[in-house]
């Protein structure tokens, strides 16, 4: 797919209301998901494979494995969030929100030569 609005600096502008990714996030195979519902669900000694990755992970955060942990964790409550602050190079607080005008003012001074 070609810019449909190409500046000098190489960034892609897109009128309004254009979504960038017109075509959506891709479809899931719904073969996949039937294949991992019947190897998690696969028994082996009355444990299934999803109880067994699921076991070993404990197994790994007990012991200090602290990616096995934020995984369990993870999943059984939801990530954290993750709150991030910006400032402008004066030192005030970013906007988080422009108006069509001001986003077209910051767009000419980061894209004028010199």
């Amino acid at each position: 797919m070609g810019n449909p609005n190409p500046n000098k600096s190489g960034l892609i502008l897109y009128k309004k209301g254009q979504s960038g990714n017109p075509n959506g996030r891709p479809r899931v195979l719904p073969e996949l998901n039937k294949l991992l519902a019947e190897v998690l669900g696969e028994e082996k000694d009355k444990v299934t494979a999803a109880q067994a990755i699921l076991i070993a992970l404990r197994a790994k955060a007990t012991k200090g494995d602290v990616r096995a942990a934020e995984v369990l964790l993870d999943r059984a409550y939801g990530s954290a969030i993750q709150r991030q602050a910006a400032t402008t190079t004066s030192g005030e607080d970013a906007k988080t929100e422009l108006t069509d005008s001001q986003l077209e003012k910051l767009l000419h001074a980061i894209t004028k030569p010199g």
